[in-house]
């Protein structure tokens, strides 16, 4: 070790250096000239070439005139860094009417012991966390499959990335989403936060619901406070109370978990899982049903008392589905004079049951699907607003199978939101909410016009990847009929959406949307026009995201990846007939998202 090499295991050698600056600081104040001075190291040299003579004939010519007694050095956040015989303060704050910042000072002691600066420059830890952020935002910025209207993460990757907790509370729409990191020491998942008054511009709020958050939803207890009822993981599952009207401050009971406690001979013992959970306030009891391949039912007179099962959550099965199919991240809820159950079961995706919630269990009538050739369309979510409106959404994975596309720093994207209401048929009608049309420019409108059979007319005008299309069309001796999104010229990369009128499906193709790497399928919804009925397609494309909802009776999600700038083309078609589109409206749209 060498004379001049600093032993850093002893406080007061940091003392010793903040020590030096507060005296600067002193001197500073003071008007003191010799004290301002011998601060400053003889190799000192100002960004500008002062020395240290220049700097003392400066404050001499200045002695005379007011003392800056408001100019001050801030350390409160100074942390000292030593690197062999040089110590840097990063970040000293400068405060003063005339101007401030935040800087970093090097210093090194001298042979008489002391220490003295140096160099100044501007705060490198100010300047990294503010450069960590920018080059993330840039990097986020520069993915060209990143959604602009569409909810999305505003950074890292979300692995699951379920909403939770949707609730519409004084004037704002709140909804969570799960995440992952490793604040706490190890990886773990957290519940972020966000809030919205139009349902595309949302703020986020700080982080507070910690480690182990799991699926869960958000309902008003006894005392009309928001109430989360969620899977904490490693334990079951749990209750937690909001403290504050901004929902940024939570509180996790005491007595959770709330899964009932059994013992063999218990009738229930054995038969269920504390798994993804859904709970809810009906009169004067508490219910929760606890998700799984043989979902359940319990319920407590009060959110932290004694939990018992009531039973299986289903009274029988339907048809379509196995009794025993998967029932995770369960919503529950009242429309159109019946009940909905929407879950997904990992399996086959976003999914919902239509029957009656009687007697503490669910007796299903009808079942259906939301996601058809795989699960792409995931984990539903919903709320009920003040304008008596249920609307819901969803997680659309990047790809199939759990799929995640990282290379720009990212990952997790939410479906529109769609508002619900109940069919005479018993099956589930989807609307976006009009609040999108507040995102819309640029209008072309076309037709009515003729595509001639297996022919495709470009839609001159209007081209984009951030698109809102309405398109009214019929063809009576047509198979198939419909629209091209994301199309090159050369017809190399395109995304058809069509209605399939000899199968009854609504079909969305994505097999030429992108590069062979990309996903690639052909999804198929039940769909069927009614004798005369026009098809009304409302197609919205988002970078990635296609979403189109036929009639209102039928909806489909899908991510795309085009590679290729020109891909952005948009052609109506029509197969082994003539088609006659008496109207297309076109708009682009601005994005919601901050970035």
């Amino acid at each position: 070790m060498t004379e001049r090499t600093i032993d850093t295991s002893c406080a007061r050698v940091e003392d010793a250096v903040l020590a030096a600056l507060r005296a600067y600081d002193a001197a500073t104040r003071a008007g003191d000239v010799d004290g301002q001075v011998d601060f400053f190291a003889d190799s000192w040299r100002s960004s500008s070439g002062t020395t240290k003579a220049d700097l003392r004939e400066h404050l001499r010519k200045q002695v005379d005139g007011p003392i800056d007694r408001e100019k001050r050095f801030v350390l409160d956040d100074a942390e000292v860094v030593f690197d062999g015989d040089i110590a840097a303060v990063d970040p000293v704050a400068l405060r003063s009417p005339t101007g401030g910042g935040f800087f970093e000072f090097r210093m090194t002691r001298e042979s008489d012991g002391a220490w003295r600066c140096v160099s100044v420059a501007g705060s490198r830890r100010a300047d990294r966390l503010a450069e960590n952020a920018r080059e993330l935002r840039e990097r986020i910025l520069s993915d060209p499959a990143r959604p602009g209207y569409h909810l999305v993460i505003p950074e890292g990757v979300a692995m699951p990335f379920d909403p939770n907790g949707a609730i519409y509370w004084k004037g704002r729409y709140h909804l969570f989403y799960i995440f992952q990191d490793t604040r706490l020491g190890k990886r773990s998942d957290h519940w972020g936060h966000m809030s919205s008054t139009d349902l595309f511009h949302w703020r986020h709020h700080p982080t507070c619901l910690l480690e182990g958050m799991y699926s869960g939803n958000c309902f008003l207890n006894k005392e009309g406070v928001p109430t989360i009822c969620h899977h904490q993981h490693g334990e079951g599952n749990a209750m937690a109370v909001a403290l504050d009207d901004d929902l940024n401050e939570w509180k996790k009971l005491d007595s959770n978990p709330i899964t009932p406690q059994t013992r063999e001979g218990d009738e229930h013992h054995g038969k269920y899982r504390s798994w993804d959970p859904f709970g809810w306030r009906e009169g004067e009891t508490c219910y929760a049903i606890f998700g799984g391949k043989r979902p359940a039912v319990a319920k407590s007179p009060e959110l932290d008392g004694e939990w018992k099962y009531a039973g299986d959550l289903f009274a029988h099965g339907v048809e379509g589905v196995a009794i025993n199919e998967d029932v995770s991240c369960p919503d529950l809820f009242e429309l159109g004079g019946k009940h909905v159950l929407l879950c997904i079961s990992h399996r086959l995706g976003c999914r919902y049951y239509v029957g009656e919630w009687r007697d503490e269990q669910f007796h299903p009538e009808s079942h259906a699907r939301m996601s058809w050739v795989d699960n792409s369309f995931f984990a539903p979510e919903s709320l009920f607003d003040d304008r008596g409106r249920r609307i819901m959404w969803a997680w659309i994975l990047d790809e199939p199978l759990f799929g995640a596309r990282t290379k720009h720093g990212w990952s997790g994207t939410l479906s529109l939101p769609r508002v619900l209401s109940l069919g005479d048929d018993g099956l589930l009608r989807m609307d976006v909410p009009e609040e999108i049309e507040a995102l819309r420019y640029g209008e072309v409108r076309k037709g009515p016009f003729v595509v001639p059979a297996d022919e495709e007319v470009p839609m001159d005008g209007v081209a984009g990847n951030s698109l809102e299309l309405l398109v009214e069309m019929e063809g009576a001796e047509a198979s198939h009929v419909g629209v091209k999104v994301c199309a090159s010229p050369d017809g190399q990369e395109e995304t058809s959406i069509f209605y399939d009128a000899e199968a009854k499906l609504l079909k969305v193709d994505t097999r030429r949307s992108g590069p062979d790497e990309t996903p690639k399928v052909v999804e198929a919804a039940p769909f069927g026009l009614k004798p005369g009925e026009r098809l009304k397609l409302h197609v919205f494309v988002d970078k990635s995201v296609v979403e189109v909802f036929a009639n209102s009776r039928q909806a489909i999600a899908r991510r795309i990846y085009p590679s290729r700038p020109d891909s952005i083309g948009v052609r109506v078609f029509s197969a082994a007939g003539d088609a006659r589109v008496h109207s297309l409206k076109a708009w682009k749209i601005t994005p919601s998202n901050p970035y």
